[in-house]
C-alpha cells in the first residue's frame, strides 16, 4: 500500500474493489491481524483488519450506533454492560452516553490494535477510555465470558467477521451464545454485529439468527445500510425478556431523554421500529440459516 495508489480490498474472489490512498497511518501486523489505517478522500480515516473493512470516518457513527442504541433502549435500566471486541472504542462511546450506564467493561483481545485506535483515531473512543465507568480488559473475550461471576444488563459483541485462522471464528457459537445468555441478568439483552444483508452474501446473518433463537426467547434481527461497506449490515438483538417492538416512539424518546442521550447522527425514536423491517428477502433467508456451533462454526471464505 503506497499513498497515491489504490487499495485493493477483495470482498471476496467474485467481488472487488478499490480505495485511493491520500495517506498512510499505519501498516502492519499485531499478534492476531492485519492491520491498514489510512485517508481517503471519501471515507476520510479508513481502518481494514485482515484486508476487510471495519471502520470509517465518514459512517462509522451509522454502525454503531445502530448496534448500541436499539439494545439499550430496549433495557428499561441498562446498568452494567459488557463490550466483546470494539477495539477503536467507539461502541464503548455510544454505551456511556446512557448515564444510567455505571460500569462498561470493554474485553478485546489485541492490546496492540487498541492502542494504534487511541493513538490514529481518538476521534472513534472520544475519550470514552479515560471514563470513570470504563474498565478496558485485554484478553481472551469467550475466556473472560465463561469465567466472569457478574452478571450483565446489556452484552455487545463488535467483533470481527469469523475468518479463517482469525479471532472471532468461535465467538458466534451456539456454545459461546449459551454462556452470553448466563452472563445476563433475567431481563438481560444481547446485540451483535452479524455481517452483510444483502441478496447473496446474507448466510452469517441468518444463520447467527437461527443459532440465538435456539437460544433465547426473543430474536429481532435488523439492519442498517452502511456507506463504506457498500453494503446493507445485519445485526440481530437477542432479549431475554422485552421485545424492541414493543416499545412506542413516546417510551423510547423518554428513555433517551432521562438518560441523556442526545446529538446523534443516525438512531432516533421515530427510526427504531424501522431498523427491524425487514424485506422479503431477508425474510425469506433467514429460514435458511443454520446452527452454529464449536464443530461447525461459520468461516468467511474470502
Amino acid at each position: 500500500m503506497e499513498e497515491g495508489l489504490f487499495f485493493f480490498e477483495p470482498f471476496t474472489a467474485d467481488f472487488a474493489r478499490q480505495l485511493k490512498v491520500d495517506k498512510i497511518y499505519y501498516q502492519g501486523k499485531t499478534k492476531y491481524q492485519r492491520v491498514q489505517l489510512f485517508h481517503n478522500r471519501i471515507f476520510g480515516k479508513v481502518l481494514f483488519l485482515d484486508g476487510k473493512i471495519q471502520s470509517a470516518q465518514i459512517d462509522e457513527f451509522i454502525f454503531h450506533e445502530a448496534l448500541v442504541h436499539p439494545a439499550l433502549i430496549t433495557h428499561t435500566a441498562p446498568r452494567k454492560v459488557l463490550i466483546i471486541g470494539g477495539g477503536e472504542g467507539a461502541t464503548l462511546r455510544e454505551t456511556l452516553r446512557h448515564l444510567s450506564v455505571e460500569k462498561a467493561v470493554m474485553v478485546d483481545i489485541d492490546r496492540k490494535l487498541v492502542k494504534l485506535c487511541q493513538e490514529h483515531m481518538p476521534e472513534w473512543s472520544d475519550g470514552a477510555f479515560s471514563d470513570v465507568r470504563t474498565r478496558l480488559i485485554f484478553g481472551d473475550a469467550r475466556r473472560y465470558v465463561e469465567r466472569t461471576k457478574q452478571e450483565f444488563d446489556i452484552i455487545i459483541s463488535d467483533l470481527t467477521e469469523p475468518l479463517k485462522e482469525g479471532p472471532s471464528v468461535y465467538l458466534f457459537t451456539k456454545e459461546f451464545f449459551e454462556k452470553i445468555f448466563l452472563a445476563l441478568k433475567e431481563d438481560g439483552v444481547f446485540v451483535l454485529q452479524a455481517g452483510g444483508a444483502d441478496p447473496f452474501y446474507n448466510q452469517f446473518f441468518a444463520s447467527c439468527a437461527k443459532t440465538l433463537k435456539d437460544i433465547f426467547p426473543l430474536v429481532r434481527p435488523y439492519w442498517a445500510f452502511i456507506f463504506s461497506f457498500s453494503n446493507p449490515w445485519g445485526f440481530v438483538l437477542a432479549s431475554k425478556k422485552t421485545d424492541p417492538l414493543g416499545l412506542d416512539e413516546k417510551e423510547i424518546s423518554k428513555r433517551m431523554s432521562s438518560r441523556g442521550v442526545k446529538k446523534l447522527k443516525f438512531y432516533h425514536p421515530g427510526f427504531h421500529h424501522g431498523l427491524f423491517s425487514l424485506p422479503v428477502y431477508l425474510i425469506k433467508a433467514l429460514k435458511k440459516g443454520r446452527i452454529l456451533t464449536d464443530k461447525k462454526p461459520f468461516i468467511w471464505e474470502a
